[in-house]
């Protein structure tokens, strides 16, 4: 196996590159994460079943589209593909330190300018993802409220009822989203998976995102999830409302951007989830 990702990197870099050293790390969630060593240069690396190669090809092409904004600072993606009897990606090493609240203000900032990104092809992506291991489709899409209507919620609710689930109310929320969404955002290039285990800043300070889960949407959805399981400082929120403010109405808008993560991880884990995701849907139906 690390023979083939040698010979991969090497072609990739134009040098004779030769893994010597690994050491499992955290940091690969779903996958086995390894820091890896070929003479001076480190590497990142996460590995999976044979049949995940698609999702680490989604990946590389996600970090790459927001490496080209130059907007805000991720892992670059150096190569993806098969090593039986694992699929794989290799990443530049970045060696984490700690954040001090201009990093975060930067950190906002940032976030802001790779909002600003869009794409009049409307919203979706150039092609489906995942996240964590849930499918995620993006076909392009003219109106966010029927993207996210049928791509997001009702997905992840269809999904929840194969599971055995049942959230009532669920259809009445699907049928008022109309009113509900109805600010008319921009297609704007989100992360997609914004929790705090995917940001954080290099030895040196400089904010980065990683594990990004992209494709064009409403810039609040990335927004809602940092507040959603929390570790976000307020000089984040101060740096990203000094770029570019949020608008009117986001705080109503929450919690329907927010369901959606929360419906994905009762269909990967279970558990109080569903209780959860029932309790947030029958808040929003009765404000109805």
């Amino acid at each position: 196996m690390w023979q083939e990702i040698s010979a991969q990197l090497s072609s990739v870099l134009g040098q004779p590159i030769q893994i010597e050293t690994w050491r499992s790390v955290g940091g690969g969630s779903i996958n086995q994460a390894y820091w890896v060593k070929a003479d001076h240069q480190e590497f990142f690396i996460k590995l999976n079943d044979a049949a995940k190669g698609a999702m680490f090809e989604a990946e590389a092409l996600g970090l790459q589209e927001i490496l080209q904004t130059s907007t805000i600072r991720v892992p670059q993606p150096l190569c993806w593909g098969n090593a039986p009897p694992h699929s794989y990606i290799a990443l530049e090493w970045i060696p984490l330190g700690s954040g001090n609240q201009q990093g975060w203000y930067q950190l906002g900032q940032n976030l802001a300018k790779l909002h600003r990104v869009s794409s009049a092809r409307g919203f979706g992506w150039c092609r489906d993802n995942t996240i964590g291991e849930t499918p995620q489709k993006n076909p392009w899409t003219d109106r966010w409220v029927d993207f996210f209507r049928r791509e997001r919620l009702g997905y992840q609710l269809r999904l929840a009822q194969k599971r055995g689930a049942n959230f009532p109310g669920a259809e009445a929320l699907l049928a008022a989203l109309d009113s509900l969404l109805n600010h008319d955002p921009q297609p704007s290039l989100v992360h997609g998976d914004l929790w705090s285990g995917n940001a954080g800043f290099s030895q040196e300070g400089d904010p980065l995102i990683f594990d990004p889960a992209p494709y064009y949407g409403d810039r609040e959805v990335d927004l809602a999830m940092t507040e959603l399981f929390g570790g976000f400082p307020a000089a984040f929120y101060q740096g990203y409302q000094a770029e570019d403010p949020v608008g009117e109405g986001y705080a109503q808008r929450r919690p329907i951007y927010n369901l959606y993560h929360v419906l994905n991880h009762f269909n990967l884990f279970g558990g109080s989830y569903q209780a959860q995701a029932r309790q947030m849907i029958q808040t929003l139906v009765s404000a109805l």
